[in-house]
């Protein structure tokens, strides 16, 4: 399949806020019907864990890539594959699989912290289709960290071309790359839009389109966003006296869309690191000589991308990072969340919080689940917190 399908249905005309509306119904559905859609038409589908994945080389052999970060379900049978004391995003992942709502091709993943690690290997055991890791480098300021994600890239694109039966050529790739180059540039206008006039576009509507790009093909993808980010800009909602706040801690493990409608209700969030994965890359991605395609995605992965929890990259201090973010985006908060049970996102809320106290920067600690129900609680907490910032 060339990428030119139609999964979303209709949607060309629509107004904003129809639009918005189906973006999120597309990805609160954990029937996956983009998904089912593109295998019911003979495509084929690589399914990606947290956090990054390159997705351009999937793309370049005609396959569909799909970021498999779990949902809001019951996880009856996965919880058997699985200890107790686990974060929630796993056990839906699997269990989105051992349902028939999600199937694949090839799942890839990458050991991102300890309960990851065996992801693979329990995926393996329980399909019949191959299960990889990609080995992204634990230290990326090794001299030779882009020689190695360069082979690492290559032995993915060996997979890939094993399940799509296509050459993965340099052509096709450059022409992947340029389709990405083309989607980081829109999402780049989407979170611009965020910063300069938040009151045009909620949290929770821009993720459910920055979301929707894990589900669709990325021409697709793209096509929606440069139909909604025109209509997103004219958007003529009165500004609020609400609180700029940065969101921390979405890298893996995603909070409930109501979960950011109910953070929507008291504060603008102006930035965030919500599916970093898909915004991963900050720079365009741009081969120089013949046969560069896949050392120029390693190369942007190495020294053009966002710091994350699960990376460790002496050049990013991620207290840094994020008073950066901050600055940037012109917050005067920030709320730093944790999924329940990820130790990565819980030892840097430790860390995040003792940088914004040093610099004197008002924080809302929090953890979350994807699958919890109730908000009140929360909804109470943050009140308190944005009164006492906006009127200390």
């Amino acid at each position: 399949m060339n990428g030119t399908e139609r999964l979303l249905g209709a949607w060309d005309d629509l107004p904003l806020d129809d639009l918005l509306e189906l973006a999120r119904e597309t990805v609160e559905n954990p029937e996956l019907p983009t998904v089912a859609a593109w295998r019911a038409a003979g495509g084929r589908v690589v399914g990606h864990f947290q956090v990054y994945c390159p997705e351009e080389i999937i793309h370049a052999a005609g396959l569909l890539p799909v970021k498999v970060r779990g949902a809001q379900v019951e996880s009856r049978q996965a919880d058997a594959r699985f200890g107790s004391y686990l974060c929630s995003i796993l056990k839906t992942s699997l269990e989105l699989a051992m349902s028939g709502r999600l199937q694949l091709d090839l799942f890839v993943t990458h050991p991102i912290c300890d309960a990851a690690r065996n992801l693979a290997a329990v995926w393996g055991r329980n399909f019949p289709y191959p299960a990889r890791i990609l080995y992204l480098p634990q230290n990326p300021n090794s001299i030779g960290s882009a020689s190695y994600l360069t082979a690492e890239y290559g032995r993915l694109r060996e997979d890939v071309e094993e399940i799509s039966g296509t050459a993965v050529t340099e052509a096709a790739l450059r022409g992947s790359i340029a389709v990405f180059n083309e989607n980081r540039r829109l999402l780049r206008q989407l979170y611009e839009i965020r910063r300069e006039t938040p009151a045009r576009l909620r949290v929770d509507e821009c993720y459910a389109l920055v979301a929707l790009g894990g589900l669709i093909t990325r021409e697709e993808h793209n096509a929606v966003l440069g139909r909604a980010i025109p209509m997103i800009a004219a958007r003529g909602t009165q500004p609020r006296d609400l609180l700029r706040v940065v969101f921390e801690g979405g890298f893996c493990e995603q909070p409930p869309l109501e979960l950011l409608r109910t953070i929507a209700a008291s504060c603008y969030v102006v930035d965030d690191d919500l599916l970093i994965g898909l915004r991963w890359l900050v720079e365009d991605v741009r081969p120089n000589g013949s046969g560069d395609a896949l050392h120029a995605l390693a190369r942007a992965y190495l020294d053009a991308s966002s710091y994350s929890p699960v990376q460790h990259d002496l050049r990013k201090p991620k207290e840094r990072m994020l008073l950066e973010r901050i600055r940037r985006a012109g917050a005067q908060a920030a709320i730093v969340a944790a999924a329940k049970m990820c130790e990565p996102g819980l030892e840097e809320q430790v860390a995040y919080s003792r940088s914004l106290d040093e610099h004197g920067i008002s924080h809302f600690v929090t953890e979350f689940e994807e699958r919890m129900s109730t908000y009140e609680h929360l909804q109470i907490q943050l009140e308190t917190f944005v009164e006492n910032v906006l009127f200390a």
